[in-house]
């Protein structure tokens, strides 16, 4: 395997595992306070917003079938950029992912406007590194077999989506202010 792909591999590993670890964690320790993850979303967005959920998670795996399988290493990204740009869109999806249930269920115990804001940043973090992963794929040259990089923005666009619509934005939005 080409270092490219193992850092991308090494980098999927390691966030999976502190994104998934930090939930597990996160709702184990806070039984009481799970529901208040929704903050004020409506009722009637939460099972749209669900399903988003669910399409989002196996957009992850179309794209990163596509990437990590499918891309050689020696592609072009856009005019400038190589594959090894890959790894840090990943670790920008990733590593404030990782961040947010802590900073939620801390906010909780302890509200406040710097964690309010820091929610907030990881949360535009993960959707504009979400939106550069569009533009990545889109701009990958070249991109065969055409079928792959389609559904890979297909489940990019499913998993932008829910990061940087649903979750930057509209989360945030019904999330309340710290009294």
């Amino acid at each position: 395997m080409a270092a490219e792909k193992r850092n991308l591999l090494i980098v999927n590993l390691l966030g999976g595992m502190g994104v998934l670890g930090s939930y597990a964690y996160c709702l184990a320790s806070n039984p009481a306070t799970r529901s208040q993850l929704w903050g004020n979303v409506p009722e009637s967005l939460r099972p749209a917003y669900t399903a988003s959920m669910l399409l989002a998670a196996v957009g992850y795996f179309a794209f990163t079938y596509f990437v990590l399988l499918r891309v050689d290493t020696r592609v072009r990204i856009g005019d400038s950029l190589g594959y090894r740009a890959f790894p840090w869109i990943y670790a920008g999806i990733l590593a404030p992912s990782a961040l947010w249930m802590p900073l939620t269920f801390l906010m909780f115990e302890e509200p406040g406007w710097a964690l309010w804001i820091a929610i907030r940043v990881v949360l535009g973090l993960v959707g504009v590194s979400s939106l550069a992963l569009i533009w990545a794929i889109a701009s990958v040259k070249p991109a065969d077999p055409l079928w792959a990089r389609g559904l890979a923005l297909l489940g990019a666009l499913a998993f932008a989506v829910q990061t940087a619509l649903l979750d930057a934005l509209v989360w945030t939005h019904y999330f309340p202010f710290p009294s």
